[in-house]
């Protein structure tokens, strides 16, 4: 699946359905050592439902717009 990063957002952590249905995913933690993309695995992972083990980031690790795997 592929969502939409907003890294040091003031209304994170929360998911919101963005345009053509791909998620928002906004965050507080910065981009910045890999926190945001921990946190966006992290909160994903409670907006579905499963352990945050099973959600990882495949591409865009450094952007904005990433894919998502959930197990």
């Amino acid at each position: 699946m592929r969502v939409h990063v907003k890294p040091g957002s003031r209304r994170g952590p929360a998911v919101e359905e963005g345009p053509g249905g791909m998620l928002v995913v906004m965050v507080r933690e910065p981009a910045a050592d890999g926190k945001a993309n921990a946190a966006v695995e992290r909160v994903l992972a409670e907006h579905l439902g499963v352990a945050p083990s099973r959600v990882t980031i495949v591409r865009g690790h450094t952007a904005r717009i990433k894919t998502v795997r959930v197990d």
